[in-house]
């Protein structure tokens, strides 16, 4: 359905037309995954640096959760738009502001990113049956992973999502800290 032909028939219009506003099909799909990422309110972010990185988190993924595989999409992108830049200029500054430098703000801001686009393509990408499989997996050439095969797809993916952030928080904090400490 996202070829430049069937937009210009979904919205009425010769395939030209579309073509003048959009030079390409690979245009066409960054503009939409940048348009996932439209909406965010930074006025109505917490203040305190760990509570707006989740929650800068949590709004990243909302967004993506809200469109049909958004998730493959902004994967199988380098966006350089408006609302892409906005979000991670949010998290970067929200990060310098605690204190970290230019380098970690930036590569953290990445990994949070990657968390958030993972958890949730697999998510968006999730067949019904795989969890049944993975709680009954047990093969002895994977001995670690037959012994720890019901945890593998236990809980939800929001729990699943805040256990994996909530880690990346913590090692933030303790980078902070580590930070704190080689200054003195």
């Amino acid at each position: 359905m996202v070829t430049m032909r069937a937009v210009a028939d979904r919205l009425g219009v010769q395939h030209n037309t579309v073509r003048w506003h959009v030079e390409n099909k690979r245009r066409l799909l960054v503009l939409m995954s940048d348009a996932v990422l439209a909406g965010l309110d930074v006025a109505a972010l917490p203040l305190p640096w760990e509570d707006r990185v989740r929650a800068l988190a949590h709004w990243c993924r909302g967004a993506i959760l809200a469109h049909r595989d958004a998730a493959r999409l902004l994967a199988g992108l380098a966006t350089t738009e408006p609302n892409t830049y906005r979000f991670a200029d949010t998290m970067i500054q929200t990060l310098l502001d605690a204190g970290f430098s230019h380098r970690t703000a930036a590569w953290a801001n990445w990994t949070i990113f990657y968390l958030v686009l993972g958890i949730t393509h697999e998510q968006q990408a999730q067949s019904p049956e795989a969890p049944d499989r993975m709680m009954e997996f047990n093969d002895p050439e994977y001995p670690a992973l037959s012994e720890a095969a019901s945890h593998v797809a236990a809980g939800t993916y929001e729990e699943r999502f805040e256990f994996a952030l909530n880690m990346q928080v913590v090692a933030l904090r303790v980078e902070l800290d580590r930070m704190g400490d080689a200054a003195t």
